[in-house]
């Protein structure tokens, strides 16, 4: 596949993890890398990494041919009639602003631009991240290069444009829900003997080892619990007295309030 030159505008924890993402793999050249951002520390530390940075976002917009924006909502109108100008049908624009709908970007940018809206995790930068796409009607010529260029940063999913707030919550925050259970779970096993090190390092490598049962299988979680709860045994003892507390309700509810929480600055 024809290599692109790839502009980001903001390099913050998402577009710097995307940064990072990119040059691990490998996807392309430090060199081929046009980034901006406002904060002069920010720039400096691309700049260590060998890719182009510049406070001017139209100039990052001129040199790319796929720009990624990765700013706040409040920003990205005023970013896009920034960077109007370098636009055009032959360019790729790939928003991953939350809130903020393929039909609005369409408005700021030009009907013709073709359009990816995108939410990766922060896990990208380890190239590990879960990414949801989206497009409007232009794309077609360049879906493959754009779930290429994720899918070298993670795993991808093509979904349809409503269900993006659900894949905001269900992947960008569900890293903090795995996050809280792992610390969670650290906490507990401090408790029970271990040193903080030690019981970090078994909680981590314990869940990944559980995620990688239910990707490399595709089994449901309960026909892998099922085999790990003996009869009378000390994990159905520890899951009854979680689920008694509220584990799997609490946590459904945490998914349902920041859902909740999304389409009601939506709706503003």
């Amino acid at each position: 596949m024809e290599k692109k030159k790839i502009g980001i505008i903001g390099v913050g924890n998402m577009g710097g993890a995307i940064v990072v993402g990119l040059l691990k793999s490998g996807f392309v050249d430090a060199d081929d890398i046009f980034v901006s951002d406002r904060k002069e520390s920010v720039l400096d530390e691309m700049k260590a990494k060998g890719v182009h940075a510049t406070e001017d976002n139209l100039a990052t917009a001129q040199q790319a041919d796929v720009i990624i924006t990765a700013v706040k909502p409040y920003h990205i109108e005023h970013v896009l009639q920034e960077i109007k100008p370098a636009l055009n049908p032959q360019k790729i624009l790939i928003s991953i602003v939350a809130g903020v709908g393929i039909e609005e970007l369409g408005k700021m940018a030009g009907d013709d631009i073709p359009i990816f809206r995108v939410m990766p995790n922060t896990a990208i930068a380890l190239q590990e991240s879960l990414t949801c796409i989206s497009a409007n009607g232009n794309t077609a010529a360049h879906r493959d290069y754009v779930v290429e260029l994720f899918d070298k940063l993670g795993k991808t999913v093509e979904i349809p444009e409503e269900l993006m707030a659900a894949a905001t919550v269900l992947s960008s925050c569900g890293i903090a829900y795995a996050l809280r259970y792992i610390r969670a779970a650290m906490q507990g096993g401090i408790e029970i003997g271990f040193g903080a090190e030690m019981a970090q390092f078994i909680t981590a490598q314990t869940v990944k080892g559980a995620t990688e049962l239910i990707l490399q299988t595709g089994h449901h979680p309960e026909r892998e619990i099922d085999k790990v709860t003996t009869p009378r045994g000390v994990t159905i003892t520890g899951l009854n007295e979680m689920e008694h507390k509220g584990f799997s309700s609490s946590l459904i509810q945490g998914v349902l309030a920041s859902y909740k929480k999304i389409e009601k600055d939506l709706s503003k």
